[in-house]
């Protein structure tokens, strides 16, 4: 079962109509240079717990996902191409998760990165370089801590490698099922324990849960290094800045999964030009109000000759976090490495947010994101 790919979107998000504003100052990350092949320098990173990522990675979502992104084993060759290009570039860290493919392709995702990176001429004898986070699923019937590590064990065995980056939780089952949470939690510990991660994370946690489960770690000994939420300019509301707010407090690295709002702020769709399949719903019901911010984001593109993508990712770098659009070709590649070498003013950072505050629909979190 694979969440992300079978709940409707109507149960998956939740529409607002109404928007809370606040601004957050960039955090200081090494600032980049663009250059020509490679377009940056590997060694330029931010860190995350122990960990030092590139300041974007790339999400696996779509590897192995019939039902959404229209997945294909045809388009293997292509993903690797894109993989390959990606670590040409600098970009270390990839995020996928063991429910990443839909039904007989449960798992997919991860096959394919341990495939890619036994393959990968650019990482010949350097494979502890790549960090993978890759995260568990809150199944009902992983009921024991032993039973997550062996969840983190399988993904290993997939992914073809000793160790992982970042384990993660993929939801918490504190709004449904708090028992079994404490549990969750303590495989988290035991396979830190074990030297099965490098290190733990998070994923769709509220702030009030992030702090419950950063003092449970600490008092483990095990420090909590990330939490993915998704945090986009179509996705800033209250909760959201709560998160961030958290995250900088407790020293924890935000990882912003759909930073461009699973494509409306591409540029490429509008209300009459709906993508196909199950994501036309919910591009129907939010595009129409998405002018303003579809406006700004085109003004500042043309005016900074970059993309709109790369414009809508590089806010989500100014804000201190790391975000992972998802890839599917050399294409998606190409363009989104152009979100980084450069960083919006304040000014555009603005521009963008009171864009977002006047659009008057957006996207809040997936209905698994705990308070």
């Amino acid at each position: 079962m694979n969440l992300h790919s079978v709940l409707p979107f109507s149960m998956a998000f939740t529409l607002s109509t109404t928007k809370t504003f606040t601004n957050i100052n960039c955090s200081n990350t090494t600032s980049f240079k663009p250059l020509k092949l490679p377009l940056f320098w590997p060694w330029q990173k931010v860190k995350m717990g122990p960990l030092s990522v590139s300041p974007m990675g790339f999400g696996t979502w779509a590897w192995g996902n019939q039902l959404l992104w229209g997945y294909q084993t045809s388009m293997d060759d292509q993903l690797q191409q894109a993989f390959e290009l990606a670590l040409e570039n600098g970009i270390n860290l990839f995020d996928t998760a063991d429910s990443y493919g839909t039904g007989r392709l449960n798992g997919q995702s991860e096959r394919l990165l341990g495939q890619f990176i036994k393959q990968s001429q650019a990482l010949k004898g350097k494979q502890n370089e790549v960090v993978i986070a890759t995260k568990f699923a809150a199944y009902p019937w992983r009921l024991t801590s032993g039973q997550f590590v062996n969840a983190c064990s399988a993904s290993l065995e997939r992914l073809q490698i000793d160790q992982l980056g970042i384990g993660q939780l993929h939801w918490s089952t504190a709004n449904y099922a708090p028992l079994q949470e404490l549990v969750l939690w303590d495989g988290l510990v035991a396979m830190y324990e074990k030297g099965l991660v490098r290190a733990v994370g998070v994923s769709n946690y509220g702030p009030q849960q992030l702090v419950k489960i950063h003092d449970y770690l600490k008092a483990r000994g095990v420090p909590l290094c990330s939490a993915q939420v998704q945090f986009s300019l179509l996705s800033m509301g209250k909760e959201q800045q709560e998160i961030k707010n958290v995250c900088d407090e407790l020293g924890i690295r935000l990882i912003s999964y759909s930073p461009l709002g699973l494509g409306m702020l591409t540029g490429k769709y509008s209300s009459s030009k709906l993508p196909t399949g199950p994501r036309s719903l919910l591009f129907g019901q939010i595009l129409p109000g998405l002018e303003p911010l579809l406006v700004a984001l085109r003004e500042i593109a043309e005016k900074r000759g970059k993309t709109m993508p790369q414009v809508a990712i590089n806010w989500c770098i100014c804000k201190g976090t790391v975000p992972i659009p998802g890839i599917k070709s050399v294409r998606h590649v190409e363009d989104n490495l152009g979100a980084m070498g450069w960083r919006l003013t304040n000014d555009e950072q603005l521009q963008l947010e009171y864009a977002a505050q006047e659009s008057p629909r957006s996207m809040i979190q997936n209905i698994f994101q705990t308070r």
